[in-house]
């Protein structure tokens, strides 16, 4: 038999016994969509990670009031806690008057949750932030109407608010909100900007924020609030030393002694890089062990069915040798019988991980599905079939044609 009447006889079989063959697919449609789901997700993950970092910049770093190791576990944090202090903005001018290699620093505030208000429209838990005028520029802040604030207007302390699509689209439904006013917290303050808008990303809107120049938010309620500073390097080959610059500055301005370790963290594209293929490590062993559990219960199964397809099938094979079919070729139609189930299943699979990822990629996260797992999916998935048809095929290809002649 060539090739195509060996599938030919495999398909077949399978469409006599639709109800069966679908159900001895299920643990390999599982195991392939199972995979696919959480794999997709996770690239997702990654490039929202690598596509925020670009938008930042490869050239940009923050520092901040602690760092990684800090959160590493509570004995450390609540140490971090103790010795490091708050960022201050003399730090930042000292800084920013003696990094010859830093192009541009800025201070920014850790974002709290506020109440906003226009008319009788309310929306409850805004982040809100102040920020330097300049980390719009280091953060390449995409702006659909109005401007940024100005550096004037954050040493005035003008209130002035940059808003996000999701406050414009609440508060304005069928009018700009350039030059309106809105109340953060019962205080009132001029629109002057509105940003592109960015969708979501796992279930939170992106464009549900406010920022406003940073000196303004420093006053009265908000006074507290700590800093952190955002900067960039001139070019990528000056970037590292932009950053041992801005160490030194730092430990300069802190009069921290020669071996003492930093009170402040850096943080840079490369170490964020590696903070997730830490946290993301262990989830892909995850990724890898539960699929493959479906498979060895889906090979179980295929296995089982085979055997089973072997007893009722037994005439069959008896006339077919009887013809002249060989030994092989009673072993190549249950191995392509087999092979063709599991690959049956593993497209299912997929085609019922894209649907999970569409879902997944509108209410939580843009998914993305490399190409090469697909391959490797159908791939895995008719190995499989093989290997659970060997012993099947194997034992159908030794079976006495006259006794098979003779069976009911």
């Amino acid at each position: 038999m060539n090739f195509s009447e060996t599938i030919k006889l495999a398909l077949s079989a399978i469409r006599a016994h639709k109800m069966r063959s679908f159900l001895t697919l299920l643990g390999m449609i599982i195991g392939v969509a199972a995979f696919m789901v959480v794999l997709s997700i996770l690239q997702g993950f990654n490039n929202y990670v690598d596509e925020k970092i670009a938008g930042i910049g490869s050239k940009s770093f923050s520092i901040s009031r602690f760092s990684f190791e800090d959160f590493q576990d509570s004995d450390k944090l609540a140490e971090a806690q103790r010795r490091n202090k708050d960022l201050t903005f003399e730090e930042l001018e000292f800084v920013r008057e003696n990094g010859d290699l830093i192009k541009l620093i800025g201070a920014k505030t850790r974002g709290n949750r506020m109440q906003v208000k226009r008319g009788s429209e309310l929306i409850e838990d805004v982040q809100v932030e102040g920020v330097e005028p300049v980390v719009g520029e280091i953060e390449s802040a995409e702006v659909q109407k109005g401007r940024y604030f100005s550096k004037v207007e954050n040493d005035n302390a003008k209130r002035v608010v940059y808003i996000g699509a999701d406050i414009e689209k609440t508060l304005f439904p069928r009018a700009s909100a350039l030059d309106k006013e809105i109340k953060v917290n019962g205080i009132t303050y001029r629109v002057i900007g509105v940003a592109v808008a960015k969708g979501n990303i796992f279930g939170r809107s992106q464009d549900n924020f406010i920022q406003m120049p940073v000196r303004t938010y420093l006053k009265g309620k908000n006074r507290w609030s700590s800093l952190y500073f955002v900067a960039t390097s001139y070019t990528d080959e000056t970037f590292q030393d932009a950053v041992e610059q801005a160490r030194t500055l730092m430990r300069i301005k802190r009069g921290l002694p020669f071996g003492e370790k930093d009170n402040f963290g850096i943080f840079t594209p490369d170490a964020i890089t590696k903070m997730r293929d830490q946290v993301l490590g262990p989830v892909f062993i995850v990724i890898i062990v539960v699929p493959t559990i479906a498979l060895v219960v889906g090979a179980i199964v295929i296995m089982n069915i085979m055997l089973v397809a072997v007893t009722e099938r037994t005439k069959e094979i008896g006339i077919r040798k009887s013809l002249g079919a060989r030994q092989s070729d009673i072993i190549k139609q249950f191995l392509a019988e087999s092979a063709t189930l599991a690959t049956i299943g593993g497209i299912i699979g997929l085609i019922l991980a894209e649907l999970i990822g569409v879902v997944v990629s509108i209410y939580v996260l843009e998914t993305a599905i490399p190409l090469w797992s697909i391959f490797l999916a159908i791939g895995v998935s008719a190995a499989v079939g093989i290997a659970a048809g060997l012993f099947p095929a194997w034992k159908a290809a030794r079976i006495d044609p006259i006794e098979a002649l003779r069976s009911d």
